[in-house]
């Protein structure tokens, strides 16, 4: 009767989205920033 074997780990887990999702939270941040200072200038700027 064969045994059950596992299927082994891979020795070095290669994740290539995780470069992609990080530059593109990156991104997101930086443009929230840019949105939250122009949002700022713009209230501070407005004639009143």
């Amino acid at each position: 009767m064969p045994t059950h074997r596992t299927t082994r780990p891979r020795p070095t887990p290669t994740r290539p989205t995780a470069r992609a999702v990080t530059l593109g939270l990156s991104l997101a941040v930086l443009a929230g920033v840019g949105w939250v200072a122009g949002m700022i200038y713009t209230l501070i700027t407005w004639p009143l």
